[in-house]
């Protein structure tokens, strides 16, 4: 009896899916991020186009010949540096940028006109916004930094949750 257990992966090898199912025609975005370059929801994915301030939005669903129509966002007057799709509702982005604002996004479901305009815009902040991220398990709860400060905004009602401290916070132990 061997002591390592075989793997029932052995044998297998990674294959690329069909040229039907791939998206082409991306011109994406060199100009250096903080956070993420490309994210995805169950329906779309959003990702920093080669122009500073715009994003792509591709739609995962379609069917016939325009199945992955790339439409271009115009979300920020400079580079957007994150990006994130709230994990409770597949049409919420949030970006940030070094415009210095996060912008939460209602995108249309795939094959209608993006909006012109954001649903909520938060800041301005000090520096340019640098790190964003909706909370995994509360609805409504988003985390942007920006330099050293970060702060928890509660989206449903535009308002900070926490705010920086003028001190750092010291931290001591409990005995």
């Amino acid at each position: 009896m061997s002591r390592f257990k075989v793997s029932k992966f052995r044998h297998t090898e990674a294959r690329p899916s069909r040229r039907e199912a791939w998206i082409s025609n991306i011109r994406a975005g060199t100009t250096p991020s903080c956070g993420n370059h490309i994210k995805s929801s169950c329906h779309l994915i959003a990702f920093n186009s080669d122009r500073p301030g715009v994003l792509g939005i591709v739609p995962l669903d379609g069917q016939g010949e325009d199945k992955r129509q790339v439409t271009h966002l115009g979300c920020h007057s400079d580079l957007v540096t994150d990006l994130d799709f709230s994990p409770f509702d597949d049409f919420l982005l949030a970006t940030g940028s070094a415009d210095r604002t996060v912008k939460l996004w209602r995108l249309p479901a795939p094959g209608q006109a993006l909006p012109l305009a954001p649903g909520l815009v938060l800041g301005p902040e000090d520096v340019q916004v640098e790190v964003l991220q909706f909370h995994p398990t509360v609805d409504g709860v988003l985390v942007s930094a920006a330099g050293s400060a970060v702060k928890v905004w509660d989206v449903t009602k535009p308002q900070v949750l926490t705010a920086p401290s003028p001190m750092p916070l010291s931290i001591s132990r409990l005995s």
